[in-house]
């Protein structure tokens, strides 16, 4: 039986995350359905605004599009293939909180554009959001291990077991791809869940002898902990 604080605890919690996710799927929802509408301008203008908003090498004046180049594609296939993968790891990117998956974004869109920018060869123009598809998986793999939640660590087993086919498109070689790109988007969400990770979630010590006792022993075992983030998900 569960005293009656740790119910409405549990119940806040839980109250908190289901609404984040919410607003992670309505703002993904939005995004992509904005990178579509793009798309349809995009193509009715003869791609002009990937020819023009593009990340070109080494030109200077090309650097604003490292914020607008993951908005653009070349063609129906290129954001057919980008746009499910786009959802699916951005809303598990994001269902943790919309602020800093915002942030993330931001930081994935700079890396990736700069790998491109910095140490692609030629004048061609990079367009696409395939370098926030690999920040997010990169993040969402790894976010677990920082922020030492067990769910999150789990789900990013899963997404790495299930799409590592992904990093053959984030290496040197891989024809008709920015794998300058693809990489730098991946070092970008890595980067990601080390800086927006959840600084002093947990207290290394029990210390202070005050009414805080509990919270140790609440976490002190691996099943415990698991147990509880199940619980906080409405899962158990």
């Amino acid at each position: 039986m569960r005293d009656g604080d740790g119910t409405g605890d549990a119940n806040g919690r839980a109250e908190v995350m289901v609404a984040e996710a919410r607003k992670a799927f309505f703002v993904m929802f939005a995004f992509v359905a904005l990178i579509w509408v793009v798309q349809l301008v995009n193509a009715a203008d003869g791609y002009d605004l990937s020819r023009d908003h593009g990340v070109v090498p080494g030109d200077t004046d090309s650097l604003p599009a490292l914020l607008s180049a993951p908005l653009l594609h070349w063609s129906w296939n290129h954001i057919e293939a980008n746009s499910g993968p786009l959802f699916v790891f951005g809303f598990l990117a994001a269902y943790r909180g919309v602020t800093r998956f915002l942030g993330l974004t931001l930081l994935v869109a700079l890396t990736s554009g700069a790998a491109v920018w910095l140490f692609e060869r030629g004048g061609v123009d990079t367009v696409g959001a395939s370098g926030l598809v690999f920040g997010y998986f990169g993040y969402v793999v790894v976010r677990g291990l920082f922020d030492r939640h067990l769910v999150d660590t789990l789900i990013g087993v899963v997404m790495a077991a299930s799409f590592a086919y992904l990093l053959t498109v984030a290496v040197p070689g891989t024809p008709g791809v920015s794998w300058l790109g693809h990489l730098g988007g991946l070092a970008g969400g890595v980067l990601g869940a080390w800086l927006f990770r959840d600084r002093g979630k947990r207290s290394a010590g029990g210390g202070g002898g005050g009414g805080g006792g509990e919270e140790p022993s609440a976490t002190a075992s691996p099943r415990a902990d698991l147990h509880k983030e199940l619980g906080d998900l409405g899962l158990l």
